[in-house]
């Protein structure tokens, strides 16, 4: 059983402010990082840390060969990635001194994906294999019709939200990795029992991960719901913890290991990951859970 992640390069510009920036306001940042980072690099990253193999598929510009040479050095398989002549991916990212953040992503050569891409990458895959996907990248219907096609299970992480979510054919996911805000998105529900019900009632074969920052996370299917608790954790930057919990909690499934486990290995890593600056910088490896 194998994973490929179809997922995002992205150039993480941080800007640390004693606020976010409201509107016509101008405000001095108190310090500037540069970050790898992206959905999809991030979440390549903790599966690797997690320790089993992934498989990163999709396309970064030249300004953002540095960010596939990561990957490939922290042991990810970086085949299926192109390298294109267009600007990466990039995001400008605020930073509180709550650790709270707030984004604005530009697509670059995540949204240069075409079907034919999506086609030859997933060429040689197996029946039964996973496949990890982001809404980073472009031509997610063709990637969601190609993958069932394959008759692989297909993984959404459904971030960012967008109002297309809702259109694509969502009948073919099998796990879907949302946060709070993305799960009243798609459940036109806001309290946390009414958006697992209601996203139950809507996709009946399709599993369920709802992650509540401070609060853990709860997986829910047809048969069951489980929750797990944070870890504590003296959080200054939040970047990355979803994606990290995303990295882990699949890692998991893949070793065999049972939902409980899974959620808190999930949990205990976004734990780490929020103590640190940075996203894909901040995320921790196997050992550090221990």
């Amino acid at each position: 059983m194998s994973i490929i992640n179809f997922g995002s390069y992205c150039i993480d510009n941080v800007y640390s402010v004693p606020h976010f920036v409201k509107p016509g306001e101008t405000l001095p940042s108190i310090d500037y990082q540069i970050h790898p980072g992206g959905k999809g690099l991030n979440q390549s990253l903790a599966l690797v840390y997690a320790g089993v193999a992934v498989k990163h598929a999709g396309k970064v510009g030249r300004d953002g060969l540095w960010l596939k040479d990561l990957l490939s050095e922290a042991g990810v398989d970086t085949s299926l990635t192109q390298v294109i002549d267009a600007p990466s991916g990039h995001a400008n990212i605020q930073v509180t001194p709550e650790g709270e953040n707030a984004i604005v992503i530009y697509g670059g050569a995540n949204k240069a994906i075409e079907r034919q891409d999506i086609v030859d990458a997933l060429a040689d895959v197996s029946p039964g294999d996973y496949i990890l996907v982001q809404n980073e990248t472009s031509c997610l219907v063709d990637m969601l019709e190609i993958a069932k096609e394959k008759q692989q299970r297909v993984i959404f992480n459904a971030a960012p939200m967008t109002a297309e979510v809702n259109s694509y054919p969502l009948d073919l996911i099998e796990f879907f990795v949302i946060n709070q805000v993305e799960g009243e998105a798609l459940s036109d529900q806001q309290d946390t029992q009414d958006i697992l019900d209601a996203l139950m009632d809507r996709f009946p074969e399709s599993k369920i991960v709802l992650t509540l920052g401070d609060e853990g996370a709860i997986y829910r299917d047809a048969t069951r719901q489980i929750s797990q608790a944070a870890f504590p954790a003296d959080a200054i930057d939040s970047t990355g913890a979803g994606d990290t919990f995303t990295g882990y909690f699949f890692a998991g499934v893949i070793q065999g290991l049972n939902v409980e486990k899974c959620l808190h290995n999930a949990c205990k890593a976004a734990a780490i990951c929020v103590t640190r600056e940075g996203a894909a910088s901040s995320i921790p490896r196997r050992a550090e859970l221990d």
